[in-house]
C-alpha cells in the first residue's frame, strides 16, 4: 500500500484515541467486591421514665378515744403544796375501763403518769393553795405507752377544794377556821382578864385575846393544800386519743389497786407563818 494511502488511516487511528482518552479517564478502575452496607446505629431509644415510687403501705388501723373522755383516777403519790415543786412527778391509775364501741380499749389498773406544772403555797390571811398536774403518758397492762394530754376537772381530796376549768386545784381558805380561832383567843382572853379584875378584866381580857387572834390569822399561812395517797381525781381527755388496734385486744376489764382513800378532814393552818 502506498504511504497516501497510509495517511488517511493514521489519521483516523489518532483523532479515535485523541476522542477516547477522555472517557477512559473518567472510567475508573474495575469495582472490586461489594462491601457489605454498614448498618446505620440504632435510634436512640428515649429516655425511660423513673418508676413512680409505691405507694405507702395503709396505716396502721387505729382505735381512737374522743377528745372530752373521762378517766377516773387514783393517785399513788401524795403531793402538797408545802414541798411540791414544778416538774414533781405524779403517779395515779385508772379505776375503771374505758370502752370504744364496746370494746374495752383501756382497762382498769392502767397507769397513768405526768408531772407538777405549778404549785403555790397559801398566803396569809385568806391565801389559799394551788397545783396544777400535767398528765402525759398512759401505759396499759401489757407494756403498750401512749403519749396523750388530759387535765383534772374534778378532786376528792377529803378538803373542800376546787378545780377551776383549766385544771387548778385550789384549796380551802379555812374562814371557819379562822373565825374560830379569833372567838377562842378573844374567849381566852376575856377568861383570864375575869380571873385578874373582875368584869372589867373580862372586858380588856376579851379585847386582848381578840387582836392575839386576829394577829394569828394576820401572820400564818392558810391551809396547805394536799392531795394525800388514794384521792381521786377525774381528768378528761384535751384531744383525741389514738391507740393501735393491734395493741389494745383486751377482753377483761382489768383491776385497779385497792387504795385507801383519805378521810375527810378540816383544813388546818399552821401554827407558824412559815
Amino acid at each position: 500500500m502506498s504511504r497516501g494511502h497510509l495517511y488517511p488511516r493514521f489519521l483516523l487511528l489518532a483523532v479515535g484515541l485523541i476522542v477516547a482518552q477522555p472517557a477512559m479517564a473518567q472510567t475508573g478502575p474495575p469495582a472490586g467486591p461489594m462491601a457489605p452496607p454498614v448498618a446505620a446505629p440504632p435510634a436512640a431509644a428515649p429516655p425511660t421514665q423513673p418508676a413512680s415510687p409505691a405507694a405507702p403501705a395503709a396505716g396502721l388501723q387505729q382505735i381512737i378515744v374522743p377528745a372530752g373522755t373521762r378517766l377516773p383516777l387514783v393517785l399513788h403519790n401524795g403531793i402538797s403544796t408545802r414541798n411540791a415543786h414544778p416538774g414533781d412527778p405524779i403517779y395515779l391509775e385508772t379505776l375503771f375501763p374505758i370502752l370504744v364501741n364496746g370494746k374495752v380499749v383501756i382497762p382498769a389498773g392502767s397507769y397513768v403518769s405526768g408531772e407538777v406544772t405549778e404549785a403555790k403555797r397559801p398566803g396569809k390571811v385568806n391565801g389559799r393553795g394551788e397545783i396544777m398536774l400535767r398528765l402525759t403518758t398512759l401505759i396499759l397492762p401489757n407494756g403498750y405507752q401512749v403519749l396523750f394530754n388530759a387535765s383534772p376537772n374534778n378532786a376528792s381530796t377529803g378538803e373542800d377544794d376546787a378545780v377551776n376549768k383549766e385544771g387548778k386545784i385550789t384549796g380551802s381558805s379555812n374562814k371557819a377556821g379562822d373565825t374560830g380561832t379569833v372567838i377562842k383567843s378573844t374567849a381566852g382572853g376575856a377568861a383570864i382578864g375575869a380571873i385578874a379584875d373582875g368584869g372589867k378584866g373580862a372586858g380588856i381580857g376579851a379585847a386582848a385575846g381578840a387582836v392575839a387572834g386576829l394577829l394569828a390569822v394576820l401572820f400564818t399561812r392558810g391551809p396547805e393544800l394536799q392531795l394525800p395517797r388514794g384521792s381521786t381525781l377525774d381528768v378528761s381527755l384535751d384531744r383525741p386519743l389514738h391507740l393501735e388496734a393491734s395493741r389494745v385486744q383486751f377482753t377483761d376489764p382489768g383491776r385497779a389497786s385497792t387504795l385507801a382513800g383519805p378521810g375527810s378532814r378540816d383544813p388546818v393552818r399552821p401554827g407558824t407563818p412559815f
